[in-house]
C-alpha cells in the first residue's frame, strides 16, 4: 500500500469509529467504568477500539492501542513499524459532553510517527498528515459520516502561524495549570511576550498549533504515547517540533515505558 492508501484506510477507520462513538454519545445515560489508574472508560471507548482494530488488522503491522491488552516490551522492541491508537481521546470531555474528544490513529516507524489522523466526531473535522511529504490537511466530513470523495486537496492544507507580533498563544488549561507550565509562561512574559491562554481538550491541542490558532503547546503533565502520536505526526508535517524536555530531542514512540516525558510543541 502507498502512504496515501494508508492515510485513506486510517481516515475511514477513524470516521467509522467516530460514528460509533456518537451513537453512544447520543444516549441519555453513559455507562462509565474506571480503570486501575482511575481514568474513565465508557462503552464508546470499547466500541471505537473494536471498529479501528477491524480496519487495522488487515495491514501487516501490529497495533498498540489504549484499550488493547498491552504487549510486553520484549515482543514490541523488534517492531520497526506499528500502529498507535487512542480510540477515544478525551473521555472526560466525552462524559462532560463538550464535544472536545477525538479518535487518534498514527503509524510509527523506527520510533517516530510518519502518518497521523485525528477525527473530531462532533464537528466532523478530519485532520490527517504525511510527515515525509510535509503536508497536513483538515477536511470536513458530511453529515452521514461517510468518507469524502476526495482527500489531499490543496484547499484543505493547514499551516502553523507565521506571525511576528509579541503576542503568543499558549495552549493550556485556563484553570488547572501546574507550576512548571506557569513558570514557562512567566519566562515568556520576561521576554516581553503578551501571553494568551488557548484551551482545548484531547489531541485538539496539537491541532490548534498545527493550524495556526496557537503558537506553542507546553505539556508538562503525564500523557501516554497513544495520546500524542497522531498529533505529533500532524505537527511534524507542518514543520513544528515536538521536543522531549529531558533529552531536548524529538519525542519517541514504542518505548519500554509508554508514558511520555514532558514535551513542548513549538516552531
Amino acid at each position: 500500500m502507498e502512504k496515501n492508501d494508508f492515510l485513506s484506510l486510517m481516515s475511514a477507520a477513524a470516521i467509522s469509529a467516530g460514528d460509533v462513538i456518537l451513537s453512544v454519545y447520543d444516549k441519555v445515560g453513559l455507562i462509565t467504568q474506571y480503570k486501575k489508574d482511575q481514568s474513565p472508560l465508557t462503552e464508546a471507548d470499547l466500541a471505537s477500539n473494536k471498529v479501528i482494530n477491524e480496519y487495522l488488522v488487515k495491514t501487516p503491522y501490529p497495533i498498540i492501542s489504549e484499550e488493547n491488552k498491552q504487549i510486553d516490551f520484549n515482543s514490541r522492541k523488534s517492531w520497526e513499524t506499528c500502529w498507535m491508537v487512542d480510540p477515544l481521546d478525551g473521555t472526560k470531555e466525552f462524559i462532560k459532553r463538550n464535544g472536545e474528544f477525538t479518535v487518534n490513529i498514527a503509524l510509527i516507524q523506527d520510533g517516530r510517527p510518519i502518518l497521523g489522523v485525528i477525527y473530531v466526531p462532533v464537528t466532523r473535522e478530519l485532520y490527517y498528515a504525511d510527515v515525509a511529504q510535509k503536508k497536513a490537511y483538515k477536511s470536513l466530513i458530511g453529515n452521514d459520516h461517510s468518507m469524502p470523495e476526495e482527500l489531499f486537496l490543496e484547499k484543505d492544507r493547514i499551516y502553523p502561524s507565521n506571525k511576528t507580533s509579541t503576542k503568543i498563544g499558549v495552549v493550556g488549561s485556563r484553570s488547572h495549570m501546574n507550576q512548571d507550565t506557569l513558570d514557562f509562561i512567566a519566562d515568556l512574559e520576561k521576554e516581553n511576550k503578551e501571553v494568551e491562554i488557548v484551551s482545548k481538550g484531547s489531541s485538539l491541542k496539537f491541532c490548534l498549533v498545527a493550524e495556526g490558532k496557537a503558537d506553542v503547546y507546553p505539556r508538562f503533565a503525564p500523557t501516554m504515547e497513544w495520546d500524542t502520536a497522531a498529533g505529533h505526526a500532524i505537527c511534524s508535517a507542518v514543520g513544528l517540533k515536538v521536543t522531549d524536555q529531558h533529552t531536548k530531542k524529538e519525542l519517541r514512540y514504542n518505548k519500554e515505558n509508554l508514558l511520555n516525558p514532558y514535551f513542548l510543541v513549538s516552531t
